[in-house]
C-alpha cells in the first residue's frame, strides 16, 4: 500500500503540519474502492479483442457481436445517475456491496455461458453492477476524505487506476484469450468479488439519511429511459450511420425524455436530481470537462488502433501492447494531477491539461505509412495520456466540490454518467469523420488520410473544450477560478 500511504504525508495549503496519517481501516477502505474501480474499468475493454472467438463459441453471428459491448454500455450508462442518487438515499455501502455481488454472479454466468441469450444477459447485468458500484465507490471515497489535498490525491489515484484499467483490459483480453480462454475475462471478476466482498463488509462506512425519503419515480424513469435512448442512439450510429432512422429516432427520444426529466425535477417536491445542483457552474462545466476528456482520448485510441492495424499492419495484441505507453502516461497523470490542481487550481489545471493534450494530439496529423512513425506516436501518446488524466482529476475535484455529503452520491453519479457518455460518444463521432473522409475508398492510403483528418478534428475538440472551460467555469462564489 505504498502508493496509498502518500495520502497521509501532505499538508493542506497554508499549513505546516502534515495531514493525519491513514490508519489501517482507512487504507483498507481505499484499497477496496480502488480495486473495484480498476476492475470495472478493465471490464470495458477486456472482451474487445476476443469478440470473434466468443461469437464462434456461443453461436453469436458476426453482425451481432457488437451487442456484447452494447448490452454492457446501455446498462452501465443508462442506470448510473439513478443508482448514484439511490446511494445517497438508501446507503452507499449497501449499494456497493450489492453491486459487487451482482458483478461476481453475472461474471460467473458470462464465463459459463454457452448460448447468446445467457451471454448477453450476463453482460447487461455486468453493466448494471457497474452502474451501481461506480458512483457508490466514488461517493464513499469523497465522503471518507474531505475536500482538500487528501481527497485530491485519492481521486488522482482513482483516476490513474481507472485509466490504467482501460489499457490493461485491452492487453489482458488478448493475453488471456491466447493463453487460456476468453472465459477467464469473466472469471477474473469472480475472483475479485470473492476476495474484496468480505473485506468491504468489515471496513466500508455506511452513510444514509436518518429518515428515508420517497424516491422520485417519475424522474427516475424518464432520466433512465432518456440515457438508455441516448447511449443506444450513439452506439448504433457508430455501427451504421448518423442518418439511420433508428439512430435519429433514438436521439430524438433521448432529447424528449431528458427535457421531460428537467420539467419533472423543477416541479417535484423531492426531486431525484435537484435543479439547483445542475445549475452550479462547477457541476455543469466540471462534468462538461469530464465528458470531453473521456470522449477525445477514448476516440483517439480508436483512431490510432485503425492506424496501427490498417496502416502499419500491427496485430491486435501488438497494437494493445503499443498502447501500454499511453497507459503508463495515464497512471503518471493520475499521480501528477493532484499536485497540478493543488498548485494551479482546478480550473487552470483542467485548461492547461487540455491545451497540453491538444499539443500532443495535433502532431499526429503528420503520421505516415513508414513503420518509423511509431517513434513519434509513442512519446506523444504518453504526454497526451498524462495531460488527459490531469484534466480528469481536475474534473472530478471540480464536480464533487462544494456539495454536502448527502449529495455526494448524486455528484459522483453525474461524473460517472459524464464518463460513460463521453466514452460512448467519442467513437461514433470519430467513426463518422473517418467514414466521411474515406468516401468509399479502400486501402491503407485512404485509411491513413481518413485517420489523420479525424485526428485533426480530435485536436480541435480538445482546444474548443479548453477555451469554453476557461471562459465559463466559475467558482462557487461566482468569480472565475
Amino acid at each position: 500500500m505504498a502508493v496509498i500511504d502518500q495520502l497521509g504525508t501532505t499538508a493542506p495549503a497554508g499549513t505546516t503540519a502534515p495531514a493525519a496519517a491513514l490508519g489501517r481501516r482507512d487504507r483498507l477502505t481505499l484499497l477496496v474502492l480502488l480495486t473495484a474501480g480498476f476492475t470495472l474499468a478493465v471490464d470495458f475493454s477486456i472482451l474487445n479483442v476476443a469478440l470473434p472467438v466468443i461469437g464462434a463459441d456461443v453461436g453469436l453471428p458476426l453482425h451481432a457481436l457488437q451487442w456484447i459491448a452494447t448490452a454492457f454500455a446501455l446498462c452501465a450508462a443508462g442506470f448510473t445517475l439513478l443508482f448514484g442518487r439511490i446511494a445517497d438515499l438508501f446507503g452507499r455501502r449497501r449499494l456497493f456491496l450489492a453491486g459487487l455481488a451482482l458483478l461476481g454472479v453475472s461474471s460467473l454466468a458470462g464465463g459459463l455461458a454457452t448460448t447468446p441469450g445467457v451471454l448477453l444477459a450476463a453482460r447487461a447485468l455486468q453493466g448494471l453492477a457497474t452502474a451501481a458500484v461506480t458512483p457508490a465507490a466514488l461517493s464513499l471515497l469523497t465522503t471518507s476524505f474531505g475536500e482538500g489535498p487528501r481527497r485530491d490525491k485519492a481521486l488522482g489515484l482513482n483516476g490513474a487506476l481507472t485509466a490504467a484499467g482501460f489499457t490493461t483490459g485491452a492487453i489482458l483480453g488478448g493475453v488471456v484469450t491466447d493463453l487460456l480462454s476468453w472465459r477467464w475475462a469473466f472469471f477474473i471478476n469472480v475472483v475479485v468479488a470473492v476476495v474484496v466482498l468480505p473485506i468491504a463488509v468489515r471496513v466500508l462506512p455506511e452513510g444514509r439519511p436518518p429518515a428515508r425519503p420517497a424516491l422520485d419515480l417519475s424522474g427516475a424513469v424518464t432520466v433512465t429511459l432518456g440515457l438508455l435512448a441516448l447511449v443506444y442512439g450513439l452506439t448504433t450510429a457508430g455501427q451504421t450511420s448518423w442518418r439511420d432512422p433508428l439512430v435519429i429516432g433514438s436521439l430524438a427520444a433521448a432529447v424528449a425524455l431528458l427535457a421531460a426529466f428537467w420539467v419533472i425535477e423543477r416541479r417535484h417536491r423531492q426531486p431525484l436530481v435537484p435543479v439547483s445542483v445542475l445549475r452550479r457552474p462547477t457541476v455543469a462545466w466540471g462534468n462538461f470537462a469530464g465528458l470531453m476528456a473521456f470522449a477525445t482520448e477514448t476516440s483517439l485510441v480508436f483512431l490510432l488502433t485503425l492506424y496501427l492495424q490498417e496502416v502499419l499492419g500491427y496485430s491486435p495484441l501488438a497494437a494493445g501492447l503499443a498502447f501500454s505507453v499511453l497507459g503508463a502516461g495515464t497512471v503518471a497523470g493520475g499521480l501528477l494531477g493532484p499536485r497540478v490542481i493543488g498548485r494551479l487550481g482546478a480550473k487552470a489545471g483542467i485548461v492547461a491539461a487540455l491545451l497540453v493534450q491538444t499539443a500532443a494530439t495535433a502532431p499526429l496529423v503528420f503520421l505516415g505509412s513508414d513503420p518509423a512513425w511509431i517513434g513519434l506516436l509513442l512519446p506523444l501518446t504518453f504526454v497526451g495520456g498524462v495531460a488527459n488524466l490531469v484534466a480528469i482529476v481536475g474534473f472530478m475535484v471540480t464536480a464533487t466540490s462544494g456539495l454536502p455529503d448527502g449529495e455526494q452520491g448524486l455528484a459522483t453519479g453525474l461524473t460517472t454518467m459524464s464518463q460513460q457518455v463521453g466514452i460512448t460518444l467519442g467513437i461514433p463521432v470519430m467513426s463518422a469523420v473517418v467514414a466521411g473522409s474515406l468516401g468509399g475508398h479502400a486501402g491503407s492510403g485512404a485509411v491513413l488520410r481518413a485517420v489523420t483528418i479525424a485526428v485533426a478534428a480530435n485536436a480541435v475538440l480538445c482546444l474548443v473544450a479548453a477555451l469554453l472551460i476557461a471562459v465559463f467555469l466559475r467558482t462557487r462564489a461566482g468569480r472565475r477560478a
